[in-house]
């Protein structure tokens, strides 16, 4: 029987011998009779299979220490969306300061109103409540899939004003998932969660490469159900896009694995992608397909500046950069167990690109816990404190709720904010996460975090409900006078 040597699979043979253990054996399941007919053969490990030595820092460990010193393209300096919304409040003017109202009864009292006297006479906590805001974490947070976390609607009916002043808390929404437009995403939230959200309170994972538009015209995007990231690319002005089944559709042989079907080549959009450069490549979901997806990326990343059917002499000078909207290793789902996410998708692609051309990946990492995401998200809550105080500035005291120590939590503490570890997602341990502790606590629930955070900053006899009866004049609960 021939022996073979990593040498005959084109290992060298000093990197073979470093990763061997001849003493190893694969392990024989032996018969009833303790006895077995199997011939033992010695099990060698070869560098190929060692993956950690190709992985970047980021991939390798989610402690905080070493996050701080990982590489994201070498230090690249990430672009994220400036685009001025106008204020609701500050868009609405009346010569005389009141609005005119010709034949009309006078303003009876409403909700709004007792809320703004209340207000008036409580400057402190009011200026505290104006001080503070929230930022959540969905999936494992709020909701689980399309299932309702109970407490994530009774929180979003304290912080729109079921509480003590009938005072609005500044809050959005920074998730990782991705996959389609953030206005269908926000329309189901609000449904799930029966409280309105705004596509001005709401982060996805690719929300801030909206920017990537205006560097890149052609480009491969990659990851989500059918062609809904192809649409989240069109409406953030990409202008050339690219998708996966265009290419299997104009050479089917680039994917020997992939069944194609009739109506998936009706609703691509071939063309003779060797005269295309392929500019950059944008992973904006979950792979659905780890094979074919793979491939293409590889493909385009060994190639001569983005043209299919090249192979460049040199494997970085002629690289077309590539972006990943998240680094996410698993995510809470409907199933017991949290599923492989984004991040595992990213480890494999800079392993087997190590392996094959012996060069790094550079890459970039969007989402938490990313810089880019976080300063993007300072101007979203600034944006949406004027659309809700017509006051522009940043909150001193931002909290970051979140189920997943290695991105919600890491992510946040390193960005100063004040961080909420719960246990309805993928964190199921002990007091506090040993790697990447939250700051603030961790709670049971996302009600459990919000109401302790608010009487830190409020006070703790703050009320979560907001009485109607209340007779502001008299500066106490009493039924108003008849």
């Amino acid at each position: 029987m021939p022996a073979f040597e990593d040498s005959d699979f084109g290992v060298p043979a000093a990197q073979a011998t470093q990763h061997r253990d001849s003493q190893a054996t694969l392990s024989i399941p032996s018969d009833a009779n303790g006895t077995h007919n199997a011939i033992e053969v010695p099990a060698t490990r070869s560098s190929i299979s060692d993956a950690q030595q190709y992985m970047h820092n980021l991939s390798l460990s989610p402690s905080m220490k070493e996050r701080r010193g990982s590489r994201n393209s070498f230090g690249v300096s990430l672009p994220i969306p400036r685009s001025k919304r106008q204020s609701r409040l500050s868009s609405v003017h009346y010569p005389d300061g009141k609005p005119a109202r010709p034949g009309m009864p006078p303003i009876q009292p409403s909700r709004d109103i007792l809320a703004a006297q209340v207000q008036d006479l409580a400057h402190e906590t009011v200026r505290a409540a104006k001080d503070m805001a929230f930022v959540f974490d969905i999936d494992g947070v709020l909701v689980h899939g399309d299932r309702l976390i109970p407490e994530g609607k009774r929180v979003l009916e304290i912080l729109n004003g079921d509480n003590q002043l009938g005072i609005k808390i500044p809050h959005i929404f920074l998730t990782n998932g991705s996959g389609k437009p953030e206005e269908p995403r926000v329309q189901q939230l609000s449904g799930i969660l029966k409280n309105p959200i705004s596509t001005d309170q709401f982060i996805q994972s690719h929300t801030p490469m909206r920017a990537l538009s205006e560097y890149y015209k052609t480009v491969l995007v990659v990851g989500g159900e059918g062609y809904k990231c192809r649409e989240v690319a069109e409406q953030y002005g990409f202008q050339d896009i690219v998708v996966p089944n265009d290419i299997v559709a104009w050479d089917p042989t680039i994917a020997p694995y992939r069944v194609f079907t009739e109506e998936e080549r009706a609703t691509s959009r071939p063309r003779d992608f060797s005269k295309t450069n392929i500019e950059a490549i944008m992973v904006f979901s979950d792979s659905r397909d780890y094979a074919t997806d793979m491939q293409i990326i590889m493909d385009l990343l060994r190639s001569e500046d983005g043209r299919l059917g090249t192979v460049a002499k040199d494997p970085v000078s002629q690289r077309i950069p590539i972006y990943f909207s998240q680094g996410d290793m698993l995510c809470p789902t409907e199933h017991p167990i949290p599923r492989m996410s984004q991040g595992t998708f990213r480890i494999g692609l800079e392993a087997m690109y190590k392996a094959i051309t012996g060069a790094d990946l550079e890459r970039v990492v969007y989402g938490k816990p990313e810089l880019a995401t976080y300063k993007y998200a300072d101007e979203v809550i600034a944006s949406w404190m004027e659309q809700i105080h017509n006051d522009e500035k940043l909150p001193k005291n931002i909290y970051m709720i979140g189920d997943n120590p290695a991105s919600d939590i890491v992510g946040g503490n390193m960005y100063g904010w004040n961080t909420c570890l719960v246990r309805t997602g993928v964190f199921q341990g002990g007091d506090n996460d040993e790697e990447n502790p939250a700051s603030f606590g961790v709670f049971k629930n996302v009600l459990e975090a919000v109401t302790t955070a608010m009487k830190k900053e409020l006070g703790q006899d703050f009320k979560f409900e907001f009485d109607e009866k209340i007779n502001p004049v008299l500066h106490h609960d009493v039924s108003a006078v008849e």
